[in-house]
């Protein structure tokens, strides 16, 4: 039985003081579900001070992004040698955001495309590397609003999915998380619906079990994100090929994130 995992991606929220005041709104909560894992991903300033508010907790830390190498002139960039120092046990790869793809049409986010050269390729780079470190990779895959339109959804699923695993071993692919994350709704208040983000899901497991190997592929968690909130969390954890949730905007809030867990009854 895969446990349900739900994580929260603060994105460029949060200070370390709010981050702290957040996470101690949420840690003696969740602690009443040991059968939920739950992930927090603050901004890299925030990582030390969450990390110490939650030591004696049952949250798990996690980090938004990393590079490949251990060290070098990477200016800006954060190595998985500094992620272990810094207690963190998860990272997100391949966010979309970090791709460069956003869920809004919006024209003041589409002048950032330049800035962002995240690519399959970097992604398998730091999968392979977070795995290497014994950091659990949460890596995100997911169309864009025009591929959905030309009914390329699993086109670009399975190519995403394939390429991330690509010389990653049947063995280390057991460590390995994956969230489908449609860029169309992240962001944007747009959650797919249930029955279609579980098909979707599906098609990743599919895709796994012909790269790796069907026990590996059951084994593996799979999580959605896009605009999940507490109202639309207990219908997307009871299908069977949702395994937990990547949050956004709503792990801002502990109320509401607390909520999201406490939904996580995985069927």
């Amino acid at each position: 039985m895969r446990v349900p995992l739900i994580v929260g991606n603060w994105k460029m929220f949060m200070t370390s003081a709010q981050g702290v005041a957040l996470v101690r709104g949420i840690a003696l909560r969740v602690d009443n579900r040991p059968d939920v894992d739950v992930v927090v991903c603050p901004p890299f300033t925030a990582l030390s001070r969450v990390h110490d508010e939650i030591r004696d907790s049952h949250i798990k830390l996690g980090a938004q992004n990393m590079f490949w190498e251990d060290s070098g002139a990477f200016t800006g960039q954060i190595s998985p040698s500094m992620l272990l120092d810094l207690h963190v046990s998860y990272c997100i790869v391949g966010h979309s955001e970090a791709r460069g793809r956003f869920g809004s049409p919006d024209a003041d986010l589409t002048q950032y495309l330049a800035y962002f050269s995240e690519s399959d390729h970097t992604v398998n780079k730091k999968i392979q590397s977070a795995l290497f470190h014994s950091i659990l990779p949460i890596i995100c895959v997911g169309e864009t609003a025009t591929e959905r339109a030309a009914g390329k959804t699993d086109e670009v699923v399975r190519t995403q999915v394939t390429n991330a695993l690509g010389s990653v071993s049947e063995d280390e692919a057991y460590g390995v998380v994956f969230a489908y994350e449609p860029v169309w709704a992240i962001g944007t208040g747009d959650v797919c619906d249930e029955k279609e983000a579980n098909r979707v899901c599906g098609t990743i497991r599919e895709t796994l079990a012909e790269c790796t190997n069907p026990e590996a592929a059951d084994n593996v968690r799979i999580l959605y994100g896009g605009s999940v909130k507490a109202t639309s969390s207990g219908g997307l954890m009871r299908e069977p090929e949702i395994d937990g949730l990547l949050v956004g905007g709503a792990s801002l809030e502990a109320d509401e994130f607390v909520q999201i867990v406490f939904s996580a009854q995985h069927e």
